[in-house]
């Protein structure tokens, strides 16, 4: 029997946010707090942000504790940042002694896609990693961190910081809703946001409520994930999830390499199948690809690059432990899924990784060379080695 049909392309959503300064509606403020509040939606703006919204600095109790659930039950697959100290990055408190509110700001990274370049053997990089959108995101909430310093308040700049959860932040600050995907989906905009915050000891009132659930019966994200990280509604083992296994240390896992297909950084499917995120490209078409947007990768010269050089040219991503060999891993697989095992350059760059002498490299390597069917690669480095070992003085 055929698969049924998709759901129509449509969602239940609350109004769109069409200006960042409406998130900060508040009515309820004192004359000075809803003038300073509005002042500082108006600065972020003006620096580039999408969405600004406030949100008391409390401490984020239910998202403590599901991330304890979480963590108890093995879904954080090692993964630290967040999850290291669930007591520190729920409790803004921690961040800035006396913080009394959250100037939390959403910027977008929705781009069209860069053409995609003639060579074979191309890796992929998930949209938010083409090039670095935190640097703009700090920038902008820097410019409203001032303001807030020029009246002599305190205020810390949290972005891509383990310090904070940051969709929760903005969740408060009504920005957005979870989607099923376990993002933070933006009403009308979708889930292509970078997020940060500054944490202050500014009194700003918060009146804006955090906005109701907008994907009502959609579940096209579960389906889609290449592995089924998302075990249910909101709910990710990072066990599985491509994007968190692309940062872990250690070797990659068996059981998920084929699904890996030509990824080497970041997954994008559960937000690709998103309906808000395609109707917004349906409304809108997305900016032109940057110059310096980095969509695809080529393997074979990754592969190639001295680790040095690797880690410079991708300093922007998370590289376990800052060590080129977690690069070269990913790189394999990719290639043992997308590479022609007849290129004497894929042949070339696997003959040299099955003699590396990291034992992760050699193994991601033997996995690659199988996988493409060169069998007789990895048999002339087995025997080679062996060559070597027998001619090496006995102690």
């Amino acid at each position: 029997m055929a698969p049924a049909p998709p759901p129509p392309l449509s969602y239940t959503h609350p109004p769109a946010v069409s200006e960042a300064a409406d998130v900060c509606n508040h009515e309820a403020m004192s004359p000075d707090g809803q003038s300073l509040a509005k002042e500082l939606c108006r600065i972020g703006s003006e620096a580039g942000l999408d969405a600004v919204g406030v949100a008391p600095a409390e401490v984020f109790s239910s998202t403590r504790r599901h991330l304890e659930e979480r963590k108890a039950a093995g879904l954080h697959g090692g993964m630290h940042f967040t999850y290291g100290d669930p007591s520190r990055s729920t409790d803004p408190g921690r961040a800035l002694a006396g913080a009394r509110a959250l100037v939390v700001g959403a910027l977008s990274y929705r781009r069209a896609e860069p053409e995609r370049p003639a060579a074979h053997g191309l890796g992929r990089v998930a949209r938010y990693s083409w090039d670095d959108v935190y640097a703009p995101l700090r920038t902008a909430l820097n410019v409203v961190a001032e303001r807030l310093r020029t009246d002599g308040w305190s205020a810390r700049v949290l972005v891509d910081d383990n310090a904070l959860v940051d969709r929760e932040a903005a969740y408060r600050a009504g920005l957005g809703w979870y989607g099923k995907n376990s993002n933070l989906l933006l009403a009308g905009r979708g889930s292509w946001f970078v997020l940060g915050s500054v944490v202050t000891d500014a009194p700003l009132p918060a009146e804006q409520r955090p906005l109701a659930d907008g994907c009502g019966p959609c579940t096209r994200c579960l389906p889609a994930c290449p592995t089924g990280a998302l075990v249910e509604p909101g709910v990710l083992d990072a066990r599985r999830c491509l994007a968190w296994l692309l940062e872990a240390p250690g070797s990659f896992p068996v059981e998920f390499r084929e699904a890996l297909g030509g990824r080497v950084y970041g997954c994008d499917e559960c937000q690709e199948v998103c309906p808000p995120n395609r109707l917004e490209d349906r409304r809108r078409p997305p900016p032109a690809a940057q110059p310096s947007d980095d969509a695809w990768v080529e393997l074979v010269e990754l592969l190639e690059t001295p680790d040095e050089e690797l880690l410079a040219r991708f300093e922007r991503w998370y590289v376990p432990r800052r060590q080129a060999r977690y690069l070269r891993r990913n790189a394999l697989v990719a290639l043992g899924n997308v590479g022609d095992g007849t290129d004497p350059a894929v042949a070339r760059v696997l003959a040299r990784a099955l003699a590396d002498a990291d034992p992760l490299v050699r193994e991601h390597a033997e996995w690659a060379a199988n996988h493409l069917g060169r069998r007789d690669l990895v048999d002339a480095a087995a025997g080679a080695a062996s060559a070597q070992s027998a001619a090496s003085p006995q102690t």
